[in-house]
């Protein structure tokens, strides 16, 4: 109805509607074939089935068992938080900042005059005293011949200011020697094993060697300077490794005695020995740690020089 009169009624049109004769008539619209072209599937086979062969072998018995390697290293720090030294302690004593330690036999005094340089005196009828450098003229680790493939040669000078009062009738004396660690303080160096030793008493020399010495200079008097050092290199021939070390040593070392900045003597340490009292060459052949020895009897007033740049002897 429009405007609200109904009696005013409209027929629908004549005939089924449009798509109904089309339906009748059999008539179907079909959708093209193949989805639709956003959903097309990129060419060729899936990956997984892109080859039939299996995959290459790995042989995993090639990689190491790491159960049967050593646990890696553990790393260290650069520094420490609670050190409590600077870098130049550490350079003093990588650079041969040797200093004498006092032992307990010592009665006297001594101090330090420079670098490497130092000054002392006992008191007289002392009795006898050894006194040891702080650290090895000779680091076999890092010193040998066999290492370096070059000579090491080791030596310091020691100067005798006077002689005083000796004890129990005999006079003051001093000694300068090399020796291997651990040595009795108590005794004069080239008395035990390890140690070497040019005597100023009496001008002998001993290595190893409790008993009187072998003849080799003059006395040492009171304003002279004298010194002691041992040379290290690889020997002329070769040993013969069908020997003894003792027969065909791996180190040729030779020892010299200079005074007043002159060389005055020497002797080889592996010479002809007597097999009765001489007791051997152990521990100065190279093979260990050398320190430089002081012995002191009585009362001597001296002066121990290793800064070479002092010494009265000048390697060539």
């Amino acid at each position: 109805t429009i405007g609200g009169d109904s009696s005013q009624n409209f027929p629908p049109p004549p005939g089924p509607p449009p798509s109904h004769g089309l339906a009748a008539q059999g008539y179907h619209q079909t959708p093209p074939p193949g989805p639709p072209p956003e959903y097309l599937p990129p060419p060729g086979p899936p990956p997984h089935k892109a080859s039939d062969e299996p995959p290459p072998y790995h042989d995993w018995t090639v990689i190491p068992d790491t159960a049967l390697l050593p646990p890696p290293p553990t790393i260290g720090h650069d520094a420490s938080p609670g050190g409590n030294a600077n870098r130049s302690d550490a350079d003093l004593a990588h650079n041969g900042n040797i200093e004498l330690i006092q032992p307990r036999e010592f009665r006297g005094s001594l101090s330090k005059l420079g670098l490497g340089c130092w000054k002392g005196s006992t008191v007289p009828g002392g009795r006898d005293a050894c006194l040891l450098g702080s650290l090895p003229c000779y680091f076999a680790f890092s010193d040998s011949p066999l290492v370096t493939a070059m000579n090491k040669v080791i030596y310091f000078e020691v100067k005798v200011l006077s002689y005083g009062r000796g004890r129990d009738g005999d006079a003051s004396s001093i000694a300068l020697g090399w020796s291997a660690l651990p040595y009795p303080t108590w005794r004069m160096p080239g008395w035990e094993r390890g140690s070497l030793a040019v005597h100023g008493d009496d001008g002998r020399r001993f290595v190893n060697d409790t008993w009187g010495g072998k003849d080799f200079t003059s006395t040492i008097q009171a304003g002279q300077t004298v010194g002691l050092g041992m040379e290290f290199s690889i020997p002329d021939t070769p040993p013969d490794y069908n020997s003894s070390p003792a027969q065909t040593p791996s180190i040729k070392v030779d020892t010299f005695f200079t005074r007043d900045g002159i060389k005055e003597s020497g002797w080889s340490l592996h010479e002809e020995r007597d097999a009765r009292n001489d007791l051997g060459v152990g521990g100065l052949d190279g093979q260990f740690d050398l320190y430089a020895a002081v012995g002191l009897f009585g009362g001597v007033e001296f002066e121990v020089n290793f800064n070479r740049n002092r010494w009265l002897w000048k390697p060539s």
